[in-house]
């Protein structure tokens, strides 16, 4: 089968956003919306994404020109390799940076407190949790192969300048294992966000918005509901979806 037949091309945020993706491979979930739509950025910011994947966040910003500078950081190669794709198709190469690179050895590479914003869906697993699945691609992306969620506050905290924020999306069920990595790695939780499938439901996921050497405050907003009872995307959902962010 030829590479072409082995990648999907999917239209985002009403058209505004093609991405190209490997069909057996590691897919963006719903988090990645989450993440970008949830995510609070200011014009001028210098914008990170660890662990960009094929790029989905950090082009979904971009493309609104939410930020005013663009790099991505990705360890597995093909990963890299649609992401710079993706940004070449939606006319972005020239502003968004792709660089297949652990997170660990940021440090090697970027200077220190280079940014304003970092933004990262850290792998969910710890290395010997659950069952790891067979596909490497999906596997790294979900489990703590290349690097923990300290590992990457670490990096996010070197990377990011005095009062500089960083968020993430996490599941509710390691809250306590996020604030902890976050506040260890010098970045205090400023604004947290319970996000419920329904409204009736326990949170499955959180998002985290932190700021590099501030001080203890942190404001927990209303929950966010994915989806109504019918089944159907919530009005709050259906806007991240349209980009109406």
């Amino acid at each position: 089968m030829s590479e072409e037949a082995d990648v999907s091309c999917d239209r985002l945020f009403q058209g505004a956003l093609s991405l190209y993706q490997d069909r057996r491979g590691y897919r963006f979930s719903i988090d990645a919306v989450l993440l970008a739509g949830l995510t609070r950025v200011k014009a001028t910011d210098r914008i990170m994404e660890l662990g960009t994947g094929c790029g989905v966040v950090l082009l979904a910003l971009a493309v609104r020109r939410a930020g005013g500078q663009w790099v991505g950081v990705e360890i597995q190669w093909r990963l890299a390799a649609l992401a710079m794709k993706n940004a070449e198709v939606n006319g972005l190469s020239e502003r968004v940076r792709i660089h297949c690179m652990d997170w660990r050895d940021v440090n090697k590479v970027f200077a220190p407190e280079g940014f304003d914003l970092v933004v990262s869906n850290p792998p969910y697993r710890r290395l010997r949790s659950g069952r790891r699945n067979p596909n490497l691609q999906k596997a790294v992306a979900r489990h703590e192969l290349y690097g923990t969620v300290q590992d990457m506050f670490e990096a996010a905290s070197y990377l990011l300048k005095e009062g500089g924020r960083s968020a993430v999306i996490y599941p509710a069920s390691r809250l306590d294992d996020l604030v902890t990595a976050a506040v260890k790695a010098g970045l205090r939780p400023k604004r947290l966000t319970l996000i419920h499938s329904q409204r009736d439901a326990p949170a499955k996921l959180v998002h985290m918005e932190c700021v590099k050497g501030s001080g203890q405050e942190l404001q927990v907003t209303p929950p966010f509901i994915i989806y109504e009872e019918t089944g159907c995307y919530s009005p709050a959902m259906l806007r991240l979806h349209a980009g109406c962010w």
